[in-house]
């Protein structure tokens, strides 16, 4: 596999100097591989990670200023306000998104 062979490359041109993680890479290869079994569309959702970090992030920025609430009713409606103004912000769609749901359908 080609990506086995790059991070025998990379294994030996940074062991000395991060072994941990080189060790640990290569202790979870076929764990930390797994992904690329997926087709490129599917890998490019898998990375969006960054995005649900983002949201999880714009909203606590919309919460924190609340020490708490008085009812769960209360919760909702600040996460729902929160919610619209930061989809306000979202307007590229997803590209592929009837191959990729059709591929996650076939998986």
């Amino acid at each position: 596999m080609r990506s086995r062979a790059a991070f025998e490359d990379f294994k030996f041109k940074w062991n000395a100097k991060y072994s941990y993680a080189v060790d640990s890479w290569d202790k979870n290869w076929d764990e930390l591989t797994m992904f690329l079994d997926f087709s490129v569309e599917i890998r490019t959702i898998i990375y969006t990670t960054n995005l649900i970090e983002n949201l999880k992030g714009k909203l606590r920025k919309y919460t924190k200023n609340k020490l708490s609430f008085p009812t769960d009713e209360a919760v909702k409606k600040s996460v729902y306000l929160a919610l619209n103004e930061v989809t306000k912000k979202w307007t590229l769609p997803i590209r592929n998104l009837g191959l990729i749901l059709n591929q996650f359908i076939n998986i």
